[in-house]
């Protein structure tokens, strides 16, 4: 039991995870307990498995610099737009915040991209990534230098500029992420697959059951008229008439060089169309 499934006993209406709080607090006490007699090594990966099965932390920490940077920009262009000298004052924080994070960011990346193995067809993608986040970070270290020096009070078109160089750099940001994201999600970069098990596919999350019983009526109809089963037909084939038992006794004379008695006791599943003898 991780500490995940310790803290998600109301996840889903509580349909998973049975027993409600006290469940909870029981499970959250066995697992303290299960901690305390192992390792450090092993208690890191238990509490946080995710981090532990990571191949390089280059994913974990993305998220800072497009978020503190982000904020940057939109609080910055606020503030400005509405004349709001203490909006800028902490958009200032989030700018030195993301730079400083984009810098750890930018060294785990690069450590990424030589460890992590990937094909010839992710390497392009992942030179532009790199290039792209580069940008950002050359961006995020200017302004931040260039805050840092004059403060909130940039104004006029110098305000201008900085604000411009703030849309690019949050612009190339974004496009860098989205390559990111291309890497992970479609071309599994750094990814472990799993197999999907029976068990996971048959999960419910409302607690009911999910297998279905249908009912696609019988694999024959028997006709009572003439006491026989008719089995089901492909699709591609016409469905026939009842089954038929004809006796049939013909003596056929026909004017060409050759006389035929035909004398036919059929047992057959389908109807046969005679055509007229000759006159």
């Amino acid at each position: 039991m991780t500490l995940f499934h310790s803290l998600t006993f109301m996840v889903h209406g509580g349909a998973d995870h049975g027993g409600g709080i006290a469940a909870a607090v029981a499970g959250l006490l066995d697992f303290l307990e299960k901690l305390a007699g192992m390792e450090p090594p092993e208690i890191f990966a238990e509490v946080f498995p995710g981090i532990a099965s990571m191949q390089n932390i280059h994913p974990l920490l993305v998220h800072f610099p497009i978020a503190f940077l982000s904020a940057f920009f939109l609080l910055d262009l606020a503030g400005s737009l509405f004349r709001k000298p203490s909006w800028r004052a902490v958009a200032s924080w989030l700018l030195y915040l993301g730079a400083v994070s984009a810098i750890f960011t930018a060294a785990a990346g690069f450590i990424a991209a030589n460890s992590v193995a990937h094909g010839g067809d992710v390497h392009g993608i992942m030179e532009r990534h790199e290039h792209f986040m580069l940008t950002v970070l050359i961006l995020s270290l200017l302004l931040s230098a260039w805050r840092a020096l004059q403060g909130v009070a940039i104004e006029g078109a110098a305000n201008t500029l900085f604000l411009i160089l703030a849309a690019i750099m949050c612009g190339v940001l974004v496009l860098g992420a989205d390559l990111g994201g291309l890497m992970v999600y479609r071309y599994g970069v750094a990814v472990s697959a799993v197999p999907v098990t029976e068990e996971a596919l048959m999960h419910s999350h409302s607690g009911e059951e999910a297998a279905h019983e249908h009912d696609h009526g019988p694999a024959f109809d028997p006709d009572p008229d003439s006491g026989h089963a008719h089995e089901s037909l492909p699709a591609s084939e016409p469905a026939h008439d009842d089954q038929h038992d004809h006796d049939h006794d013909h003596d056929h004379d026909h004017d060409h060089d050759h006389d035929h008695d035909h004398d036919h006791d059929h047992d057959h599943d389908h109807t046969h169309d005679h055509p007229a003898a000759s006159e």
